[in-house]
């Protein structure tokens, strides 16, 4: 700071010199110019007087005497006379008729005003001065009594040379004056400058050195050894008081942020300002996130909402999410993002054999590329940790990368990544719980099948969608043929028994598409989605009836029990456009075949309507 301060303190100086040097020269040069102007004039004024004295005494041929003896004054170089035409007229040409030599006289005698040329050279300076003289009537000379012209006209013009290096060596002197006086001046003050300024200059550069580390978040005191004493001590002392506080402050939360969100300080060497700024934008991001999730009806809007935070908050490119139910030995890819999932196959039905989701614990490929040995890809990088959602599920993400350095950066971020599937995972849970009310709500507690609620509900959804997609549903209705007979003889256990059976028989002999509900008592209802005509429906159908007859139902000491059912069959939209409408008609067809015998299948058709004894 201290030389700073010189250094600018100098520039100033010699800028404010060559400032004054510059005004100093100015102000001589128009000194002299104005001092020869005065001059002039006067010699000028004494030569006129002199001239009109030698008219008047019609001396005139001793006149050049006269102007010899002006010519020798102190600086004249030279001095002549010129006349205008109006004299030369009036007087006639003679030895004194002096026309103009020059342009400049030439202007002099036309404009009756005076103009002078300064001549500068290294060694001489000299000025040359044309002053005219006009026609005028005052201190006692009325010069048109001798000239025959009009008042302030010009009669004619002296001009002069004279000699003003005076005043050029005036300035140089001036010059070199000015410039020892400031150069003793610059050094004197330079010198007490360093005296008085330089305990000051260490504190200054003791406290940029200190404030520069503190963008580091290292926050150091300075040391109070320089010579101050007063304000300047105890400036120096609040300075330290200040970056104690900063220093405990930024430690207290830098280690507070770090154990809130289980932060692990990684081995290089990092700005605890800027981390703790990394952690308060995350956490409110974190914040942010956990209110929207709040507000997710399912747990696929939440995964969702997760994927997007990769991609966009740490650029992440191939991920999958993956569901692993330990119980039901079932692994579901509920959201990917990238190419593809680079597990074996074999994991999809023995989840357990997920290193991530038996040990529970982040398995990475970084120093052990065969940590798992499921992951498919040699040429690549992946990075699997495991988050509990419930006591039945897990959620496993898997990180793949094409180059190492990526997975190392991801290593930096898991810290907050693993905190997003934390808020997420008890609002997953939430979702699955409801989930699992509202499907328990929906089934049938004896046979594990869908309940006519579900029926109810679902038949809003499906018939636009059978419309949308211009899809055919087959309505069969189904109904265990004297199944009260069976609960009489062999009472309600062997009853609920033989319901289980049926529909064990009903969902192993329809698509995974078709919708089996137990509609009430021995009564079923099978909707068969997208099914291609009545032809396919009937032998869905029969295939039914016939596995039904074939079954034998263990009763018990070996007894052995079989029955039959009836069916009806209606098609939709061909016999009604509407879902209660097909049912109804199946209903009838069933009352059909129970009329006709049992054990049979039947295709509703109108004919059957009047038939049948509603009451």
């Amino acid at each position: 700071m201290k030389n700073n301060i010189i250094f600018k303190f100098v520039i100033m100086s010699v800028l404010l010199t060559i400032f004054v040097t510059a005004l100093s020269l100015y102000n001589l040069r128009n000194a002299g110019i104005n001092a020869a102007i005065e001059k002039a004039e006067a010699i000028s004024e004494a030569l006129k007087s002199g001239l009109t004295s030698h008219m008047i005494n019609n001396t005139m041929n001793q006149s050049d005497t006269f102007i010899n003896s002006i010519s020798n004054m102190k600086n004249v170089k030279n001095l002549w006379l010129s006349r205008t035409d109006l004299v030369s007229k009036q007087y006639g040409n003679n030895a004194q008729t002096n026309p103009p030599k020059d342009d400049i006289e030439r202007e002099v005698l036309q404009t009756g005003k005076m103009k002078y040329e300064l001549k500068d050279s290294i060694s001489k300076t000299s000025m040359r001065i044309t002053i005219p003289y006009n026609a005028v009537a005052e201190k006692g000379i009325d010069c048109m009594s001798c000239h025959n012209v009009e008042y302030g006209s010009t009669l004619g013009a002296v001009s002069l040379e004279l000699d003003v290096s005076d005043v050029k060596q005036l300035g140089v002197e001036t010059i070199y004056s000015i410039t020892m006086m400031v150069f003793v001046g610059i050094v004197l003050i330079i010198f007490l400058v360093r005296k008085i300024l330089n305990p000051y200059s260490n504190l200054f550069n003791d406290l940029s050195r200190s404030l520069k580390k503190s963008t580091t978040g290292n926050f150091q005191q300075i040391k109070l050894n320089h010579g101050l004493s007063g304000n300047e001590v105890e400036l120096a002392k609040n300075y330290n008081s200040i970056m104690s506080i900063f220093s405990d402050t930024s430690n207290d939360i830098d280690k507070k942020l770090k154990g809130f969100i289980g932060h692990k300080s990684s081995t290089e060497e990092t700005n605890p300002l800027v981390e703790s700024r990394e952690i308060i934008s995350n956490l409110s991001n974190l914040y942010q996130f956990k209110k929207e999730i709040e507000l997710d009806d399912t747990k696929e809007e939440i995964y969702q909402r997760l994927l997007q935070i990769f991609m966009n908050q740490f650029s992440l490119k191939n991920f999958t999410f993956v569901e692993i139910d330990m119980n039901n030995e079932k692994q579901t890819v509920v959201a990917k993002v990238g190419n593809m999932f680079y597990c074996k196959d074999t994991i999809e039905n023995t989840p357990e054999l997920c290193r991530a989701a038996r040990t529970k614990h982040d398995v990475v490929s970084i120093d052990y590329h065969s940590s798992c040995p499921y992951f498919t890809r040699n040429d690549k990088f992946y990075y699997c940790t495991n988050i509990e959602i419930s006591n039945k599920i897990q959620l496993v993400i898997n990180f793949v990368f094409d180059t190492k350095n990526e997975l190392e950066s991801l290593k930096n971020d898991i810290t907050f990544i693993r905190n997003y599937i934390n808020e997420a995972a008890p609002s997953i849970e939430v979702k699955l719980l409801m989930n699992a009310l509202k499907e328990s709500a929906f089934r049938d507690g004896l046979t594990g099948l869908y309940n006519r609620k579900f029926l109810d509900e679902h038949s809003k959804k499906i018939v636009p969608y059978a419309k949308r997609e211009n899809l055919n549903i087959g309505v069969l209705m189904l109904d265990m043929d004297h199944f009260k007979a069976v609960n009489d003889e062999y009472g309600h256990d062997v009853g609920d028994k033989v319901l289980k059976e049926l529909s064990r028989i009903l969902e192993e002999n329809v698509r995974e598409s078709d919708i089996v509900v137990r509609y009430g008592g021995e009564e079923f209802i099978v909707l068969l989605v997208g099914i291609t005509g009545v032809e396919d429906s009937l032998k869905v159908a029969n295939k039914i009836r016939e596995r039904v007859r074939e079954n034998e139902v263990d009763v018990y000491a070996g007894t052995k029990l079989k029955k039959t059912i009836s069916i009806g069959l209606s098609m939709f939209p061909e016999d009604s456009n509407t879902i209660e409408g097909v049912m109804k008609n199946a209903d009838i067809a069933l009352y059909e075949a129970k009329s006709g015998g049992r054990d049979k299948v039947v295709r509703f058709n109108e004919e059957q309507i009047s038939s049948v004894d509603l009451f």
